[in-house]
Order: C-alpha cells, then sequence, then structure tokens
C-alpha cells in the first residue's frame, strides 16, 4: 500500500475530455443515462478519478476503456445502472459484462475486425487494443453495480476513505482508426426528403448527409456531418410501424415500445434522470398539452393554433441538456391529421428513426381520441420533421456508409412516378413542340407550352414548376430533345412520347 497522504492523482483524459467530470481519486463513476453532474455535486474531486455517462455499448465502451488504460492508478469502477433508459440501452450491463465474462474475437456491425463482450447486449471494443492490455484491465480493476444515486454516492466516499493503491501498470495508448468522409458539393441549407415509410426516409436522409454534409466539430469531442434545415416526409407508415428485414434501423421494436412511453406517458421528477418528451409535454408547464391539442381540435377542426412546445425559457439557464424537440403543430385539412415537428439538433443516424416513429405514435393518438370523443373520422395524414442541425456524429460514419451502400440504390430502384405537379404529354404538330401540363388524377389540363427548341420549353415549365421531382424533370428534358430532334430533321421523323424516334416505312421503302 501507498502512503494516502502522498500521492494525489490527476486523471488524464485522452479521448472525449469535455464529457467527463475529472478528479484526483482512485475511482471511476459511470453514470449510464443519469446526469453526472447528479453525482458530483455529492462528492468532492478527490472522491473519484472521473464520472462520466455511458450510452452505447456500440459506441461508448471503447472509449471507456481507452481512458481507463492510460489511467492505470484507477483501481476501482463504480457502474450506476438505475433507470429506465439504463436497461433499455443495455450499456451499463455491457460494460458490467466485460469485467466479468470478456471478450472474443469478432466482427463489429459495419464487418470491421473487433473485439466482441460476452455479452446478451452488443458491445465492441476496437481490435487496436491488445488482448493482453484488456486482461490486465479487467484482472486489476474492482468493479460494481448500484441502482441508485445514494448507494453510488455511499459507495464512492467508502472507496476515498480507504488506502491509495499502486497503479497495476504504465499507461496504455492505442492507435484508433479515423474514417474521413467523401464529400461532394451540394447546397448546406434547406432540404427536402420523402419517402413512405420511416425506414425507407431514414436511408435517403443520410445518405443526403454523408454526401453533401459539413464536417464541423462538435461541442462533444469529435466531428459531425450537418446539413441545416432538413425536411422529412413519411407519407404511409403503417399503424404498426414497419421493421425491414433483415432490420438495418438502428432501433428493433423492444427498444420502440419503451420510446413511445417516453413521449405519450408523463413522468415524475426524479434527481439526475433526464426529462422526457413525454414530461415536458404532460406537465412540465402545469399544463397537459397534448390534451389541449384534441379539445382544440375537436372544438375547431380547422384550427392553426394546435401548438404543443417543449422549449423552456430557463433552458438557456445552465441547462446541461435542453430538450432536441421543441416545437410540434398538428393540422387537420381536407379530413387529414398531420404532424409537424421541429428539433433544433438531430442524432439523424442514431436518433431520428426513433425520434419519428414516437411522433408518428403521438400522432395516431391524437387521431384516435379525436375520434373517440367526436365524430370525426379523420385519416393519417403525413408525418414531417424540421431538423434544424441534422447531423451524423464521426462514429457511425462507417456504419452510415454501410447502410447506403446496401440500401439506397434498392431503395431508389423502387421509384414513384406519381409527381404532385402533375404529368406532361409531349407531341409535335404544325413544327412545334406541343406540352400539355395535366393534373394529377383527374389528367384536367391546366397549362399548355409550345415552342420549336426543348430549352425553351424546359425554362417555362421549370419557372411554372419549380416543386418538380428530379426524376420527372431530367425524362421531361429528354423527351423535349428527342422531340427537336424529330422537328428539327424535317424528314419524315416521327416523334411519340416514351418511344424511340422512327421513321415511317414509306420513307425506308424509298431509301431501299
Amino acid at each position: 500500500m501507498i502512503n494516502n497522504s502522498a500521492i494525489q492523482f490527476k486523471y488524464n483524459a485522452l479521448y472525449k475530455p469535455n464529457q467527463l467530470i475529472c478528479g484526483i481519486g482512485q475511482t471511476a463513476i459511470i453514470t449510464g443515462w443519469t446526469v453526472r453532474q447528479t453525482i458530483a455535486k455529492h462528492l468532492s474531486p478527490d472522491n473519484y478519478a472521473v464520472i462520466g455517462n455511458l450510452y452505447s455499448p456500440t459506441r461508448g465502451i471503447s472509449f471507456l476503456i481507452r481512458n481507463l488504460l492510460a489511467n492505470p492508478y484507477v483501481r476501482r469502477l463504480v457502474i450506476l445502472n438505475a433507470t429506465k433508459e439504463d436497461k433499455n440501452a443495455g450499456s451499463c450491463q455491457c460494460l458490467l459484462d466485460f469485467f466479468e465474462h470478456g471478450f472474443i474475437e469478432g466482427k463489429s456491425d459495419t464487418g470491421r475486425d473487433c473485439w466482441v463482450i460476452k455479452s446478451p447486449v452488443t458491445g465492441y471494443i476496437d481490435i487496436e487494443i491488445t488482448a493482453t492490455a484488456l486482461e490486465k484491465l479487467r484482472q486489476n480493476v474492482e468493479v460494481k453495480q448500484v441502482n441508485s444515486i445514494t448507494e453510488a454516492v455511499d459507495l464512492v466516499k467508502l472507496y476515498s476513505a480507504k488506502e491509495i493503491l499502486a497503479p497495476w501498470g504504465e499507461p496504455l495508448v492505442f492507435p484508433q482508426l479515423e474514417v474521413t468522409p467523401t464529400l461532394l458539393p451540394g447546397h448546406r441549407y434547406g432540404h427536402r426528403i420523402e419517402g413512405k415509410t420511416i425506414a425507407e426516409t431514414w436511408v435517403k436522409i443520410i445518405h443526403r448527409i454523408k454526401t453533401t454534409g459539413t464536417v464541423r466539430p462538435t461541442g462533444y469531442d469529435g466531428k459531425w456531418q450537418e446539413l441545416i434545415d432538413l425536411m422529412a416526409v413519411v407519407t404511409d407508415e403503417p399503424e404498426n410501424f414497419y421493421f425491414p428485414e433483415p432490420n438495418y434501423l438502428p432501433i428493433d421494436r423492444s427498444f420502440l415500445e419503451e420510446y413511445i412511453s417516453q413521449i405519450l406517458d408523463d413522468s415524475p421528477y426524479r434527481e439526475g434522470v433526464k426529462y422526457t418528451y413525454g414530461q415536458r409535454l404532460r406537465s412540465w408547464f402545469g399544463k397537459d398539452q397534448i390534451e389541449q391539442v384534441i379539445e382544440k381540435l375537436i372544438a375547431d377542426i380547422d384550427s392553426a393554433r394546435a401548438v404543443m412546445s417543449l422549449w423552456d425559457v430557463k433552458d438557456h439557464e445552465e441547462n446541461q441538456s435542453p430538450p432536441c424537440l421543441n416545437h410540434i403543430w398538428v393540422r387537420i385539412v381536407e379530413n387529414e391529421l398531420s404532424l409537424t415537428a421541429t428539433f433544433r439538433s438531430n442524432d439523424m443516424f442514431s436518433a431520428w428513426p426513433a425520434n419519428a416513429m414516437g411522433l408518428r405514435a403521438l400522432q395516431q393518438h391524437i387521431r384516435n381520441e379525436i375520434a373517440k370523443r367526436s365524430d370525426y373520422d379523420l385519416r393519417m395524414g403525413p408525418l414531417i420533421t424540421i431538423s434544424q442541425s441534422s447531423h451524423i456524429y464521426d462514429d457511425c460514419w462507417e456504419n452510415a456508409d454501410n447502410v447506403i451502400q446496401s440500401q439506397y440504390v434498392k431503395i431508389c430502384q423502387k421509384r414513384d412516378y406519381a409527381d404532385p405537379v402533375g404529368s406532361f404529354i409531349i407531341t409535335v404538330q404544325n413544327e412545334k413542340i406541343i406540352v400539355e401540363h395535366t393534373t394529377p388524377g383527374s389528367g384536367e389540363v391546366i397549362n399548355c407550352y409550345s415552342g420549336k427548341s426543348a430549352k425553351q420549353i424546359y425554362r417555362q415549365i421549370a419557372t411554372d414548376c419549380p416543386g418538380i421531382q428530379v426524376e420527372h424533370a431530367m425524362y421531361l428534358g429528354t423527351e423535349l430533345q428527342k422531340a427537336e430532334i424529330a422537328l428539327s430533321i424535317k424528314e419524315g421523323f416521327v416523334y411519340e412520347q416514351d418511344k424511340v424516334i422512327s421513321i415511317p416505312n414509306i420513307l425506308v421503302k424509298n431509301q431501299e
């Protein structure tokens, strides 16, 4: 043993230092989803080495282990596994299983070589960290699980009163693989993406961000790729939610069931536990905003005032975790109930699918309650999310690229040619190109364009129909160019829309 008064330690956080509270003790505290400051305020810095959250077993454990290996004087680890979020994520359990059961060599979900923790909860450790180092850590750090803040504080103080233990070895640092994105030029502000299901829309979203998003540093010791003001429109999500087979989404049905309750249900205040969206909607401001919206729409079905707010002006004042979801607006048009949600900041890879499904469940709840309490039998309209900062964190870039490579082309091949702008019928008559613009569905002619050049006409259409789908516009350009060629040759070439330019048989015989 070493004399307790002779040595003080300063924790050296090599990875994610801004997400940690560092001290000068020998005990590391993992708080799971509990706010780390809630533990810190009950302790002095000499009680602990470090206090940090652990949200994800696949994204967080490697960083945690790297830091512990760089600080071998840390000899005790207290894991607070206390909340519903902890149980749902499984990250604390996975870390416990690493120390209790070890690891084997395997593959990550991106196909990369890694150490896989022996646990029912999937967890990875970077393969660059040697097995010898991992075993040393397991053998020399005492691990205890606790289930409450009080229990955690008492145990850490107990450890702090004991004599200091000698470090188990020298600091160990291992190389880390970095993924660099490939960027294409594109708009930074204002994007619209539409899909039938949340899964389909999600793949399109991450493709757009990974293709043209700006790479910027975050406030969390890393980088993200970001687009600003991205609007996602989901048109036909089924009531029981669509999960692809095999499931490439970052969530499954069991996680979703727990998450939906965090949006629909109120929850009492608990020290150290972050608010839930349900708490913000049901009781935070002293009013049940979901009930207010239901009653508002029953009283005035055309109301544009069905608004729910989650942002509190007090969130500007030292709030370590202000809500990302800030505003919800419900609107009924032509017997169709839509829901629009605004996020100030949105993790589009890991969080958006759960966000969208939870909001869709809220949308269904409002629709169903209106049907129960009134004579209105409303259809489910689209779910719209507006993500002001829509981003993908750097530790998910490789996963995002893999999803894009495996799913994006398949989704794009399932084309839907029903452009809300309508259709265009192209003919060549009297030495002119004639284009009739018709309404979707009914086919009523609402405009007519004519000219001798494709460029002249497509510019007119682009001016009148700026919202035309990209593929539809490219198709029109192709057809108009064919019509111009047929018109310009003037030797009996025939233009028919969607067909190859043809030569009349009589001309073929004359040439023979």
